[in-house]
């Protein structure tokens, strides 16, 4: 079942291209990456979903219902924790959570209890005496109070530390194996590595490739590194070569093919030294930016 369906969304913001033609699937229960750097369209996406801005063209469902046309319905079934949160900072952490409960119509007094307590949040502070981290935390648990049917996260760590992002990472598996699905909004490519089944690239708004965690690295390209004093371009399969880099007697590049050409190719070399090696998820992404 598709739970979010994108069909050439689009957004300008005047002439500023926010994001364009933006088409794909998102299927229940799948914790689905978003990848880019700051500035790609990430948030844009996520807030035009929602509901928050306005698309100029295109279109876009959840729970196969129109995001314009339905978006109160829709929402009653959304979590939503934005890169930036802002709050009232005169209000305790409990009233403030307890006033987001409001809109549900459910009892999730002890579902901000347990949340509260796994995230280790002061219920009794007021916001304006909360660090960034801890008013993240204060995020997590009102986008999670109401146990959402999907969870939006739009760059969830930043202001955690290491030991509460593992908590979080191992809050999200929960919520995913009661059967919510979630969209993971990040920069960070060893998060999403950590979470998610599936993976879209976005470059300056536009979508450049969709791809399984998985076949990320078993499927893309091996890197290679080779010591010699004299690299002859001749002997080696160019053609599946890119990034090359010759720096004194190293030389390092990515590449794609078959795998017996490669080694063919470097058997007629005169190496010191040979590495050949998976690169890492940060490598894989700078290769789709360039």
């Amino acid at each position: 079942m598709k739970v979010i369906e994108l069909n050439q969304l689009t957004k300008y913001y005047g002439q500023h291209k926010g994001i364009e033609n933006i088409s794909f699937d998102v299927m229940q229960g799948e914790i689905f990456g978003f990848i880019g750097p700051n500035g790609a369209g990430k948030s844009t996406t996520i807030r035009t979903l929602l509901g928050l801005i306005f698309p100029t063209r295109g279109s876009a469902k959840i729970f196969g219902k129109d995001i314009i046309q339905e978006g109160p319905q829709i929402r009653s079934q959304i979590g939503y924790l934005p890169s930036e949160v802002f709050y009232y900072d005169k209000m305790k952490v409990i009233d403030l959570l307890q006033y987001a409960a409001s809109f549900y119509n459910k009892d999730c007094t002890a579902r901000i209890k347990s949340l509260s307590e796994l995230m280790e949040l002061n219920l009794n502070r007021r916001i304006e005496d909360l660090s960034y981290g801890n008013r993240k935390k204060v995020g997590i648990v009102q986008g999670l109070l109401h146990e959402p049917d999907l969870v939006f996260l739009d760059e969830p760590t930043s202001g955690l530390d290491p030991l509460m992002q593992k908590k979080f990472f191992q809050l999200i598996h929960e919520e995913n194996a009661r059967g919510a699905t979630v969209f993971f909004s990040s920069h960070i490519l060893s998060e999403d590595q950590q979470l998610c089944n599936r993976v879209a690239i976005i470059k300056s708004g536009e979508i450049v490739a969709f791809e399984e965690i998985e076949e990320l690295r078993k499927n893309n390209y091996k890197k290679i590194t080779l010591q010699t004093d004299h690299l002859n371009h001749h002997l080696l399969p160019m053609e599946q070569i890119t990034n090359l880099e010759t720096k004194d007697q190293m030389t390092r590049f990515f590449y794609r093919g078959d795998s017996s050409q490669l080694i063919k190719g470097l058997s007629r070399l005169a190496l010191t030294d040979v590495l050949i090696e998976d690169p890492t998820l940060e490598e894989i992404f700078m290769h789709y930016y360039e």
